[in-house]
C-alpha cells in the first residue's frame, strides 16, 4: 500500500483497524543475488537503491537484532554538507540532495527539517578557517553563510557572546542543513525497500562467511546458511568483528559516542548549534527535548551504554555556550557504537576477497551520509565501478598515502 491523504481519510473511516504491515516477515530463501549485512540506515538504504536504480531485488538484508536497533536509532538526527575536502563535500551535498527528495522517493514521513546549522567560531584563526571551508562548500555546489557576532545574535541572543575565555565571534551557516526523525528514516527505507520485494530478515546474526575458492558465495547466520552472488557488508561500530570472521583487519576502531535528551522545553533553539570551542552540538526536537552530544568516549568498547564522566564533560561544553540550559532535567541517554577511521572519512569499496564488500568508517558521519551511502554502495554492488563522488572512499589509501584527513567532521588518530 502506497501511504497517501486519501489512505489516511480511508482508514480513518474503519477506525485504522486496517492497515497493513509496513513490511513482511519473510524466511530467509537458499539463494540471493546479494546479501546486505546490517539491517541499519545504510543496509536499508542500499537494498532501496538496488532494487530501484538498478533493477536487482533478489537481495536479503539480514539484521541481528530489530530495525533501528543500532547506531540508525541512536545519534541526534543532524544532517549537514559542511565538509570541506573534494573527497568528501560532493559526497555529503548528495546527501543532502537525496534527503530533500526522500520522503517522495519512499512514500514515507521522515520529518525531514530543514532548519539550518550554525558552527560558531571563538577566534580570527577559526573565521579563516571557516571561510576556507565556506569557499569548499559553495564549490561543490551546497550553501553556506558567515555570519557575524550580530548575525549570530540575531538567531541565537541567549548565547554567551561574552564568555571570558571564549567570545562568540560568529558562525558559519548553513541553511539547508536540519535534523530527520532517525527511527522514521529505518521504517520508511524498509518499506520502500519490501515494496519491491527485498527480504529484510531481523534477528538473524551473521556468524560467518562461505568461502569457496578463495571467494565468498554466502553467509553462515542463526537461521541457517544463505548462498549470494555478492555479500555486501554495513555494520557501522561491529565492522571490525564481523570482517574479521573473513579474515580482514580494518583500519578502524570502535568507540561509545553518546547522546542525551532532555525534558520536555517549549520551543528555544529553532535550529541546529555547534560549539566551536568545545564538541558539543545540540538542538531541539519536535517534543521539545533538547536533544545533544559531544565527543566519544576515549576507550574502546562495544557498549550501547552511557557513563557519567561524558555526562559531565558535555554538559560543561553545553553551560559555556548557553547557560540557559543548566536548570534543564536530562531525561534519557544512550550510546551509540562508533567505527571510527583513522582519517576520519568512511570507506565504500570492494575487499580483496571477490564477492565481499564493506561499507564502514563513518566516525561522527553515518547518520547524515544514509542515502548517499546506500546509493553509492548500492553503485559499486551493481556496476562493480565506485561511484563518482566515493572513488575516494578506498580501504588501501592509508597503504597508498591518499589519505582524507577530514580534521573538521572526523577522528584525530593522536586522541584514540
Amino acid at each position: 500500500m502506497r501511504y497517501s491523504a486519501f489512505q489516511i481519510f480511508k482508514q480513518g473511516l474503519t477506525g485504522n483497524k486496517h492497515w497493513p504491515k509496513t513490511w513482511r516477515t519473510p524466511d530467509p530463501a537458499q539463494q540471493y543475488d546479494v546479501i546486505i549485512v546490517g539491517g541499519g540506515g545504510h543496509g536499508l538504504a542500499t537494498a532501496h537503491y538496488l532494487a530501484k536504480e538498478h533493477g536487482i531485488t533478489n537481495v536479503a538484508v539480514l539484521e541481528k537484532g530489530w530495525l533501528g536497533g543500532g547506531n540508525i536509532g541512536r545519534n541526534t538526527t543532524i544532517i549537514r554538507s559542511n565538509y570541506l575536502l573534494p573527497e568528501n563535500e560532493p559526497f555529503y551535498e548528495l546527501s543532502m540532495k537525496l534527503w530533500e527528495g526522500l520522503e517522495q522517493d519512499i512514500n514515507y514521513n521522515a520529518m525531514v527539517s530543514q532548519r539550518g546549522i550554525i558552527n560558531l567560531y571563538h577566534s580570527d584563526s577559526q573565521r579563516d578557517a571557516y571561510v576556507r571551508r565556506g569557499n569548499a562548500m559553495l564549490m561543490a555546489g551546497a550553501d553556506a553563510v558567515l555570519l557575524d557576532r550580530e548575525g549570530v545574535r540575531a538567531q541565537y541572543p541567549f548565547l554567551d557572546f561574552d564568555n571570558a575565555r571564549f567570545p562568540i565571534r560568529g558562525g558559519l551557516w548553513q541553511p539547508r542543513a536540519g535534523t530527520v526523525r532517525h527511527d522514521a528514516v529505518a521504517w520508511g527505507y524498509a518499506h520502500a525497500a519490501d515494496s519491491r520485494g527485498v527480504d529484510i530478515i531481523q534477528n538473524c546474526e551473521v556468524n560467518g562467511f562461505i568461502m569457496e575458492d578463495g571467494k565468498c558465495v554466502g553467509v553462515n547466520s542463526t537461521r541457517g546458511s544463505i548462498r549470494a552472488k555478492k555479500v555486501a557488508v554495513c555494520v557501522a561500530g561491529s565492522s571490525g568483528r564481523v570482517m574479521s570472521m573473513a579474515g580482514l583487519r580494518l583500519p578502524i576502531e570502535s568507540h561509545v559516542l553518546q547522546a542525551f535528551v532532555s525534558e520536555g522545553l517549549k520551543p528555544v533553539i529553532p535550529g541546529v548549534i555547534t560549539y566551536g570551542a568545545g564538541h558539543f552540538y545540540i538542538s531541539q526536537s519536535d517534543k521539545g527535548g533538547l536533544v545533544f552530544g559531544g565527543d566519544i568516549d576515549g576507550y574502546n568498547s562495544y557498549a550501547q551504554r552511557g557513563n557519567l564522566p561524558t555526562v559531565e564533560d558535555v554538559c560543561e561544553g553545553g553551560m559555556a555556550m548557553m547557560p540557559v540550559i543548566g536548570r534543564a532535567r536530562l531525561l534519557r541517554m544512550w550510546g551509540g557504537i562508533m567505527d571510527m577511521s583513522m582519517d576520519g572519512s568512511p570507506f565504500i569499496d570492494h575487499t580483496s576477497i571477490p564477492g565481499l564488500y564493506f561499507n564502514g568508517g563513518w566516525c561522527y558521519g553515518g547518520f547524515k551520509a544514509t542515502p548517499a551511502s546506500g546509493w553509492c554502495y548500492a553503485h559499486l554492488i551493481a556496476t562493480e565501478q565506485p561511484h563518482e563522488t566515493a572513488k575516494g572512499m578506498r580501504l588501501d589509501r592509508f597503504k597508498s598515502g591518499a589519505v582524507m584527513d577530514e580534521r573538521g567532521a572526523g577522528a584525530q588518530p593522536n586522541l584514540h
